[in-house]
């Protein structure tokens, strides 16, 4: 196998006069966002009668299906903050959905937990040996960590699962048996009254209701440690010296060489936390979800994680928005079908509309013209329709993430040394 990858740029000399820029949003922008957001989803609920858009049940599927994604999308994110592409995060997933079911129905789910990560972990290394060590080509040894990711779970699922006790308990050549529970978290009384006050369907304090009650009602602690693990990766690789030496790996590493920077260890470092949170987040799947392991069960989560991280810009707040949006959509379309579905159609037109507005105020007439063609198309397939067919209903998550990549790519900045090969003193 050859590497096809480019060599890392020499540290570009800055240019006078340019000033650092300050990148992402103020808080005080995002609390608008979000503001706007909802009330804009409480308009359409109150005009449509979905009251399913934001109920708490809805949250809480939601919630449930971004964390693997998120948790995915975030291992892309720490390995391409260091330079290494990993398309392989997929094959990591399914290492630690075996990992977690293996260990965990045979002694305790967080032993499966941290089989899982263990597991994934591995996976990564065997990518890090690869791109960082030989240099090969990061797609080609991405895609050779799935197959063989998928390859090897799948014959030692039969090895281990097909027969004796493991047969007895439940499994078979494609299943683990079953685990036990990892506890869930309630906040007593609060959820209850937040439940009280969604039944009366109130603009806007319902749906709010709503909401708070589905981040905090049978919340499971895996779900709560992703969280922190998101906040604890914005704060070690944004505000520590640590991680200012790993992105600079990223964007430069000839230049981080240059200023003693260890640039292997650091490539390595964050590879194998990579496929520790794959891992992780496979290990969700198997024991959270399900509570056993299904051949197949990641179901493409590992791809649509890079997808949540490439629409948050490489940034831990914008991937956990991408994660959040699929989950909402997925949940949406396998709880409520095409009815609730229906009134996502009149949602899509409003932020269509303020597209083109957007974009006709910016100048950009071609892209506004397109935009509210399409919101007229869109209103029109509203007005005459009660339901969307059943088909497109399946699809709606992956037309949902399209169409969100496809807006914000203009906007997007990946590190500049991403995917290039590095070799030991080449600036020299």
């Amino acid at each position: 196998m050859t590497a096809t990858m480019t060599d890392a740029p020499p540290p570009a000399a800055p240019k006078a006069g340019n000033a650092p820029q300050r990148s992402g949003r103020s808080v005080g922008q995002i609390l608008m966002i979000v503001a706007g957001a909802l009330l804009l989803v409480a308009a359409v609920r109150m005009i449509t009668g979905s009251n399913q858009l934001d109920s708490a049940g809805q949250v809480a599927a939601a919630l449930g299906l971004a964390v693997p994604i998120g948790l995915a999308g975030l291992a892309g994110l720490w390995s391409e903050r260091a330079g290494v592409v990993n398309i392989g995060l997929e094959g990591m997933m399914i290492l630690g959905t075996f990992g977690a079911g293996w260990i965990g129905w045979q002694s305790s789910p967080w032993l499966g937990l941290l089989c899982g990560i263990g597991f994934g972990v591995l996976g990564g290394l065997v990518h890090a040996v690869a791109t960082i060590t030989f240099g090969v080509d990061h797609i080609v040894s991405g895609v050779a960590v799935n197959l063989l990711a998928l390859g090897a779970t799948q014959y030692l699922a039969k090895l281990f699962f097909a027969e004796g006790k493991a047969s007895e308990a439940g499994g078979n050549p494609k299943q683990s048996p079953p685990a036990d529970s990892l506890p869930d978290i309630t906040v007593p009384g609060l959820s209850d009254g937040l439940a009280s006050i969604e039944k009366h369907h109130w603009f806007l304090v319902s749906d709010l209701a709503g909401i708070i009650g589905g981040l905090i009602t049978n919340l499971s602690v895996v779900t709560i440690l992703a969280v922190l693990l998101f906040v604890g990766s914005w704060w070690l690789l944004w505000r520590t010296p640590f991680g200012l030496r790993l992105r600079s790996c990223g964007e430069n590493p000839t230049a981080a060489e240059s200023l003693g920077v260890n640039v292997y260890r650091y490539k390595y470092a964050a590879v194998a936390v990579s496929g520790g949170l794959a891992g992780l987040g496979g290990a969700f799947l198997a024991l959270v979800t399900s509570h056993t392991y299904l051949e197949g069960q990641t179901g493409g989560r590992g791809y649509i994680g890079l997808a949540a991280m490439i629409f948050g810009n490489w940034r831990p707040g914008g991937l956990a928005m991408g994660a959040g949006l699929f989950g909402y959509s997925d949940a949406l379309q396998l709880r409520n079908g095409g009815v609730t579905v229906h009134a996502l159609l009149l949602l899509l037109v409003v932020l269509l509309a303020l597209l083109a507005g957007w974009k006709m105020y910016k100048k950009a007439h071609w892209q506004g013209g397109i935009a509210l063609m399409t919101a007229a198309l869109v209103l029109v397939w509203y007005l005459f329709t009660d339901e969307v067919p059943s088909d497109f209903v399946g699809a709606t998550p992956y037309v949902v993430t399209l169409l969100v990549l496809s807006l914000s790519a203009q906007r997007l900045r990946m590190p500049k040394a991403d995917g290039m090969r590095y070799r030991k003193g080449q600036g020299k």
